[in-house]
């Protein structure tokens, strides 16, 4: 079972897929956050057997709720309703800048910062 892992964004959403034995993460693709993202989700789930999705939690300086964190809840609800999977929060703090750092900014930005969220949860996952 592989790990989805999303870096949502109200523009744009960021996908990741972990490696088949769950060590690695790497970026997969940014879908647009149109009415049809949860079809486009549905394709992947399916195509990569996915068994476990993991979003970006997002929160400030201080660990409260950043404002997106509203529409990262409603999305999640939604992911809820349509998969009948677990789904993670992983805290994600300032991954588009790590990825940035990391590759310079491209049209993959956004699928790097998944990676880095799912990478986060897997480095944790193995250590339990």
């Amino acid at each position: 079972m592989k790990f989805l892992g999303i870096d949502y964004g109200t523009k744009r959403i960021g996908i990741a897929v972990s490696s088949g034995n769950n060590i690695l993460a790497f970026p997969r693709s940014v879908l647009p956050n149109t009415k049809n993202l949860i079809n486009a989700i549905k394709t992947i789930l399916k195509k990569e057997d996915i068994g476990g999705i993991v979003v970006g939690e997002s929160r400030n300086f201080k660990g409260d709720p950043n404002p997106l964190m509203k529409d990262i809840e409603i999305f999640i609800e939604m992911l809820n309703r349509e998969f009948n999977i677990p789904i993670y929060l992983e805290p994600e703090f300032l991954t588009s800048h790590q990825a940035q750092q990391i590759q310079g900014k491209n049209k993959m930005l956004d699928a790097s910062a998944a990676a880095i969220i799912l990478q986060s949860f897997l480095d944790k996952k193995d250590k339990q």
